[in-house]
């Protein structure tokens, strides 16, 4: 699923960070409980959300385009804005900016467990994730701001302890609300813990920083979201109409003179939301491409998974759920190992190994066909790719903040983050066209062996964008319609193999991007002892 875990550097963000007025130990109790809290908004609902899709979409009758724009929605903004929701409490007050995206996170939640369609699910979808951009990083600052720096590691390790629990509880929660409430409840459980955070901020000092010159990067912003809106939805929209139709054509236009005017405006501005000076460095440029892969192969294949167990393989939502779990567990326990690998073998080598393996993860999901035991068809594939990444995400943190000058390492690290986010919103696009192409080019030659009457054939033509979700019209007998059925699952699977095939591929690029710019163990980095020490207390993390 496309927010499986926490993304990369979100602990190195707080890291590089100095506070600016440490707190008190009671005071700092309730820091711990607001971020904690809070935090776990976004990342029960990254997790549950996907699990609920297959439901949702049959409820609301959407296609498979919709379904993708329920997650794209969210991602899009929460990508775009992200780093500026960061500047926006630096300036502001991170205190006010975190209250304030917990209030707009929380109506959009209670928007989006009322929505009657999937257009104002999506929509509500969109305004959760201008919230999130508001919430995540205001979270990660008032940790960094309210404890000195001989008391943050534990701070950050009692955050990320809490934090890794409810990312590894929430596939199976929201799997629970679907199967037994509805998947609005997904939604609606936002809302106690907005009530609780709210409340206990009111304990928390404001935090700010008082040296900046209060610039947001207004411009780098907008053209952000207009190039990755664009593109996004050009992708998107390609699989409705053709790349050729105008709607999806100017999309597209647009999204790339977007992005090309925010280069310029990143160049020009005085304080850029992403200075690409920064990316002169050929670690800084390497982490952040092998990020790119990476995660687009991560995001894009687990965004399909939870359809592949719930409407081909036939798992209730909590045991679709509860499929993700030896991925997150792993992640957790290995990750303080992990960790140490930096200090003993450097960076270079773990982000080659640890990407191969989760490459030998993705294609563990293409052998399974339909049916067979949960053990032996989709755990081995979740427990070696939560292997792969465990043993790539503290050295991806280390390389990142290393690259840089200190002062520029909470920056670097935020840069990184939000890479991460684009990389599973791109991926998801694309790899949404790779998955209904074939599947439509396997139905259709199943199905041509069928020999279907006209109306029937026409009746499974209409359900073609709803892919996996579709079946063969009631009054059809049983035989002919559960071999329709079969027919579709069948389609499905193959469109599926393909994406972890591609996933595989982007994960072995991911590698060889290491190979190529990652600095080997005799290389010093500009900050080498706080890199070193970044790499330690990011193995304590997930």
């Amino acid at each position: 699923m496309s927010f499986m875990m926490k993304q990369p550097c979100d602990e190195g963000v707080m890291r590089a960070g100095e506070a600016t007025n440490p707190c008190d130990r009671n005071v700092g109790r309730w820091v711990l409980a607001a971020t904690i809290l809070g935090s776990s908004m976004a990342f029960i609902d990254g997790t549950v959300v996907n699990v609920a899709l297959p439901i949702l979409q049959v409820d609301l009758n959407a296609t498979v385009v919709e379904a993708q724009w329920v997650v794209e929605s969210y991602a899009l903004f929460l990508a775009a804005l992200i780093l500026v929701g960061g500047s926006l409490g630096d300036n502001f007050g991170r205190r006010r900016i975190y209250a304030i995206g917990i209030v707009i996170f929380t109506i959009a939640s209670i928007w989006c467990g009322f929505a009657p369609d999937a257009g104002q699910l999506i929509a509500a979808r969109a305004l959760q994730g201008i919230g999130g951009a508001l919430l995540i990083p205001s979270s990660l600052a008032l940790i960094s701001a309210s404890f000195a720096e001989e008391q943050r590691g534990r701070a950050i390790g009692t955050w990320s302890g809490f934090t890794a629990i409810t990312t590894a509880l929430g596939p199976v929660l929201g799997g629970w609300l679907v199967e037994n409430l509805s998947w609005r409840w997904v939604f609606f459980i936002n809302i106690p813990f907005a009530i609780a955070v709210l409340v206990i901020l009111l304990r928390v000092p404001e935090s700010r920083d008082e040296t900046t010159d209060a610039h947001i990067d207004w411009a780098g912003a907008l053209l952000c979201t207009l190039g990755l809106g664009g593109i996004t939805f050009g992708l998107i929209e390609s699989a409705t109409y053709s790349l050729t139709h105008p709607l999806v054509f100017g999309a597209l236009l647009i999204g790339v003179i977007a992005f090309i005017g925010f280069i310029i405006v990143e160049i020009r501005s005085p304080a850029p939301m992403m200075p690409l000076s920064m990316f002169k460095s050929a670690a800084f440029s390497g982490a952040n491409l092998l990020t790119l892969l990476l995660y687009a192969g991560l995001g894009g294949a687990l965004f399909f998974l939870p359809f592949n167990l719930i409407q081909v393989q036939g798992y209730s939502p909590t045991a679709a759920g509860a499929a993700f779990l030896p991925f997150v567990l792993i992640m957790f326990f290995m990750s303080r190992w992990s960790g140490g690998l930096v200090a003993t073998y450097g960076s270079k080598l773990p982000l080659i190994i640890g990407p191969l393996i989760a490459a030998v993860g993705f294609g563990l999901f293409t052998l399974p066909g339909i049916g067979g035991s949960y053990w032996t068809t989709f755990f081995p594939a979740v427990a070696v790719l939560g292997i792969g990444m465990a043993i790539s995400v503290a050295p991806l943190t280390t390389t990142v903040m290393g690259a840089v000058e200190s002062s520029r390492a909470g920056l670097a690290s935020g840069v990184n983050n939000a890479i991460s986010r684009v990389a599973s919103l791109l991926s998801i696009a694309i790899l949404g066209l790779v998955i209904l192409g074939t599947f439509n080019a396997n139905l259709d030659q199943q199905l041509a062996a069928l020999q279907l009457p006209a109306d029937i054939q026409q009746a499974i033509d209409d359900q073609r964008t709803s892919m996996a979700a579709a079946e063969a019209p009631e009054t059809l007998d049983a035989t002919l319609a559960a071999t329709i059925n079969q027919t579709i699952d069948e389609a499905f699977v193959a469109g599926f193999r393909l994406v972890m095939f591609i996933a595989a591929g982007l994960a072995i690029a991911s590698a060889l991007s290491a190979a190529l710019l990652i600095p080997g163990k005799g290389v010093r980095y500009q900050t080498e002892e706080r890199a070193a020490r970044a790499g330690e207390q990011a193995g304590s993390t997930v």
